[in-house]
């Protein structure tokens, strides 16, 4: 384990959770959070190699590369990579309206995908963006 905590060599641990990594991206101007998405070996390939945010969709059991429909790319400025090799941050700036394929009230798309958060004196979700 040693080495993978303390090499300089990448070695991302895509084999320890069936092939994906979760990947973390965040504005690299601001350091908000604008989502949570997976990247298998093709993925993060095509990331470092377009430097567009593009991820394993779970959902659709496909590559996708964010923006591809909706316009709202996200260029990665840096990745980090976490001390197991095992998890990813990729750092950008969102080109375009926002990071979620939800919409607010006024129909566009929020800057983030987490926009609620615990309330721990009740059971409900406050919304941060409306």
């Amino acid at each position: 384990m040693k080495e993978i905590e303390e090499t300089r060599t990448l070695k991302p641990q895509f084999e320890k959770r069936g092939g994906l990594l979760p990947v973390i991206v965040q504005d690299a101007q601001t350091g908000k959070v604008l989502m949570l998405g997976y990247a298998n070996q093709e993925a993060f390939e095509k990331t470092v190699e377009t430097q567009k945010a593009t991820f394993f969709s779970t959902s659709r059991n496909a590559l996708w590369t964010k923006g591809e429909t909706s316009g709202d790319y996200i260029n990665v400025s840096s990745i980090w990579v976490d001390c197991d090799q095992d998890a990813l941050i990729y750092e950008g700036q969102l080109l375009g309206e926002g990071a979620c394929h939800t919409k607010n009230k006024e129909g566009k798309a929020r800057s983030s995908c987490f926009y609620r958060v615990y309330d721990f004196t009740s059971p409900d979700l406050t919304k941060t963006e409306e």
